[in-house]
C-alpha cells in the first residue's frame, strides 16, 4: 500500500485526554479516533490488525473444532427474560424499544441467543458435542469508559459455546478452548497468565482469566512465587491457619471513642494492634441481611461472600439500611447484640482473636475485651476474606506475590445455567430427557489489540510484534523528488510484494524527518531506506524491535528481510 493513498493521520503532540500508553499511541499513529465516549472508529492501519488478530482466533477455533457463525446484535428481551438475566444484568445492558414498543437489548453478550438457536434444531445426543463461534461487536453501558478501546462502550469480541451431553464432554472442550487461547496469546506475542476467576453475571463454576500482565491492569492477579498457581485476587483462598492467643479473658467494656469510625483510627486511639480489631461490614444479600466479620487488618471480599450463599446480588449496606438494621452509623457496627434477624458470619482469622476491639452499635462508643465465643453468637466461620502478599499460595507452594493484569480472554463451564432456564434439551442414549450442559469462551478481540501494544512500545512509538503488525515492510525514500531513489523504492515495493511481503511505501512528499518519526510512531518491524546510494543499489535497513540498523545491497534485501521477520516471530 502506497503511504498516500491510505489514511494515516499521525499525531505529534500526545492528547490531553489519552491517559495509558496505548491510547495515546493509538491516537498518535492514526489507528483510532473516538466518536464519543466509549466509542471509536478503527482507521485501515488498526483494522489490519484487527483482522490479523481475528485470523489467528479463527485458525485456532478452527483447530478445536468450533463453527463459525454471525448472530444478531440487537436481541429480544423475552429471550434476557427466559434466562432471568433481563432484571438481574445491571444497568451495561442497553435497552431499547421498536416502533411497536416491543423490547430489545444491544448484545452485550450471546448467551440467549445461541441457546435458543441449539435448543430449536439439536434434539438428541448424537449431535452433541458442538461447538459455536463468532466474531462480533458487543455493546455496554459502561458507567465510567477509560483507557481508550481498553474499557468501551461499544468493542469487538470472540464467543464461542459449546454443547455437551455429559460433564466428561465438557471437560474435554473446555481443556480443548483453554489450550487454544494459550495458543492465540502465545501467537500475537502476549505475555499473559491464565487465572482462575469468577463468572460474574455469566453464571457457572470452574472459569479462567487470560491476563497480560501490565501496570495499568484493572485486575491484580495474586500469584505463587515459586509455582505456576495464579488467580484473580477475588477468587484466591485463604489457607493460613491462626493460631487462637493465649491468656485469661478480660471483662467486655463499652468505652467511649468519639470520632473514632476506622480501623486506623480506633487502633490509634485505644493503642491497640490492628490484629485485635473486629472490623463489621453489613451487606444486603439478595433479600437478606448479613453481618460480615473480618480481622482489621484484612478486607472482606464480597465475592467469595457470594459464593457462600450462592447468591447474585451482594452489596453494602447502605447508611440509611445500616440505621435500620444495627440502629447506628458505619464505624461503629460490632457483632454484639444484633437483631436475631441478622446472620453474622466471620472469617477464619476473627476466631483466633481473643480481648478483641469492636463496635458497640451506638456512634461514638466501642467494646474492648471481646471474646466471641462468650459474647457474640457467630453463625458460620469461613473464608471471607482477600488474600495478601506474603500468604501463603493455596497450592502449599510458595508465598503469593500481586501482578495488574489486564483481561483479554475469559473461559467458562456455565454447566446448565441457561440450558435449564430456556428449556435447550436433549434425549440421551436410553430415550430420557436431558438439559444441554454448556461452555462459554470470550475474547475482546479489540482489547487484546490495546493489550499488545500495551507490551510492545518504546519512547518512539509502538513495536509490533510479526504476527500481527499492519505490515511487515516499510519502504522510506528519503526524496521522492530523486528519479534514483523514487525508482529504487517502487521496484523494491513491487518485488517485496511480488513475493508475499506486505509492504508500505511512503511515498509522500514530506520531509524525511517526519516520514522517519512516523514510521518510529507505525512501528512496522522492518524500516528500509532508500537514500544517497540509491544510485549504487544500496540502502539501509533497520529494525524496530532492536534498533540495529545497516546498509546492504538490494540484492541480498530479501533474504535479509525474510531472515530477520523469522527471527522476530
Amino acid at each position: 500500500m502506497k503511504q498516500s493513498m491510505t489514511f494515516i493521520p499521525t499525531l505529534r503532540e500526545v492528547p490531553a485526554d489519552a491517559e495509558v500508553k496505548s491510547h495515546q499511541l493509538m491516537l498518535r499513529a492514526g489507528f483510532i479516533r473516538q466518536n464519543t465516549s466509549g466509542v471509536y472508529s478503527y482507521l485501515p492501519l488498526a483494522h489490519k490488525v484487527l483482522k490479523k488478530i481475528e485470523q489467528i482466533v479463527r485458525e485456532e477455533m478452527d483447530k478445536a473444532g468450533a463453527s463459525e457463525l454471525f448472530m444478531p446484535a440487537l436481541q429480544q428481551a423475552e429471550l434476557w427474560q427466559e434466562s432471568g438475566r433481563w432484571y438481574s444484568y445491571g444497568p451495561e445492558l442497553m435497552r431499547l424499544k421498536d416502533r411497536h414498543g416491543r423490547e430489545f437489548a444491544l448484545g452485550a453478550t450471546h448467551e440467549e441467543v445461541i441457546t435458543s438457536l441449539v435448543r430449536d434444531e439439536v434434539k438428541s445426543y448424537k449431535r452433541l458435542p458442538l461447538s459455536l463461534y463468532q466474531i462480533q461487536t458487543k455493546f455496554r453501558d459502561e458507567k465510567r469508559p477509560r483507557f481508550g478501546i481498553l474499557r468501551g462502550r461499544e468493542f469487538i469480541m470472540k464467543d464461542a459455546y459449546s454443547f455437551h451431553a455429559t460433564s466428561e464432554s465438557l471437560d474435554e472442550g473446555y481443556q480443548k478452548m483453554f489450550n487454544a487461547y494459550q495458543n492465540i496469546f502465545s501467537r500475537c506475542g502476549l505475555d499473559f497468565r491464565a487465572v482462575i476467576a469468577d463468572s460474574g453475571a455469566m453464571g457457572g463454576k470452574d472459569t479462567h482469566e487470560f491476563m497480560v500482565l501490565s501496570d495499568i491492569g484493572e485486575d491484580t492477579i495474586a500469584y505463587s512465587d515459586t509455582s505456576q498457581y495464579a488467580a484473580n485476587i477475588e477468587m484466591a483462598p485463604v489457607i493460613d491457619s491462626y493460631e487462637e492467643s493465649i491468656g485469661e479473658m478480660e471483662q467486655l467494656e463499652k468505652i467511649e471513642t468519639p470520632n473514632q469510625k476506622t480501623i486506623e483510627e480506633i487502633s490509634a486511639y485505644l493503642t491497640v494492634e490492628r490484629e485485635k480489631c473486629i472490623k463489621s461490614i453489613l451487606f444486603k444479600v439478595d433479600d437478606r441481611f448479613v453481618l460480615v466479620l473480618v480481622r482489621g487488618d484484612h478486607e472482606v471480599n464480597d465475592i467469595k461472600v457470594k459464593n457462600l450463599y450462592g447468591a447474585t446480588v451482594v452489596d453494602i449496606a447502605t447508611a440509611e439500611e445500616v440505621i435500620e438494621n444495627v440502629k447506628c452509623v458505619a464505624g461503629f457496627i460490632g457483632p454484639i447484640n444484633v437483631k436475631s434477624d441478622i446472620e453474622i458470619i466471620a472469617d477464619n482469622a476473627v476466631k483466633s482473636i481473643s480481648n478483641g476491639v469492636c463496635g458497640a452499635n451506638e456512634e461514638g462508643f466501642h467494646y474492648k475485651g471481646v471474646n466471641l465465643k462468650r459474647d457474640a453468637k457467630i453463625d458460620k466461620y469461613a473464608d471471607l476474606r482477600f488474600i495478601q502478599e506474603g500468604d501463603k499460595s493455596p497450592d502449599g507452594e510458595g508465598t503469593i506475590k500481586f501482578a495488574k493484569g489486564i483481561e483479554v480472554g475469559h473461559v467458562f463451564k456455565l454447566g446448565t445455567r441457561y440450558s435449564e432456564a430456556m428449556g435447550a434439551t436433549f434425549l440421551d442414549e436410553n430415550g430420557r430427557t436431558q438439559p444441554m450442559i454448556m461452555g462459554c469462551y470470550g475474547i475482546g478481540v479489540s482489547r487484546t489489540l490495546a493489550a499488545i501494544i500495551e507490551q510492545h512500545n518504546d519512547e518512539n512509538g509502538i513495536v509490533w510484534p510479526t504476527t500481527i503488525a499492519p505490515y511487515q515492510i516499510h519502504i522510506i525514500p528519503v526524496n521522492v523528488k530523486n528519479d534514483s531513489q523514487k525508482n529504487l523504492a517502487e521496484s523494491l515495493y513491487n518485488q517485496f510484494i511480488q513475493s508475499g511481503f506486505e509492504v508500505l511505501l511512503d511515498d509522500r512528499q514530506e520531509r524525511v524527518g517526519v516520514k522517519f518519526a512516523d514510521a518510529d510512531l507505525i512501528g512496522l518491524p522492518v524500516r528500509i531506506t532508500v537514500g544517497k546510494k540509491a544510485e549504487e543499489g544500496i540502502v539501509e535497513v533497520k529494525v524496530r524491535k532492536t534498533g540495529e540498523a545497516f546498509e546492504l545491497a538490494v540484492t541480498e534485501l530479501q533474504s535479509k528481510v525474510k531472515q530477520i521477520l523469522g527471527n522476530e516471530k
